[in-house]
């Protein structure tokens, strides 16, 4: 699974950790998520995420 990161605060989403303060379960790929995920950091949008290089 690919990670993603946060294009405005830099926060890396890593799908084998998942988002669990924020109820997203370890395992959940980024494209999973649901639409109106936030960064948890600066609360940018999902569209704000790109596939880390």
């Amino acid at each position: 699974m690919k990670k993603y990161i946060c294009n405005v605060c830099g926060w890396i989403y890593d799908p084998a950790l998942g988002d669990p303060d924020n109820g997203i379960a370890a395992g959940t790929d980024f494209e999973s998520l649901p639409d109106d995920f936030v960064c948890p950091i600066c609360e940018a949008p999902k569209s704000e995420f790109s596939p880390e290089e």
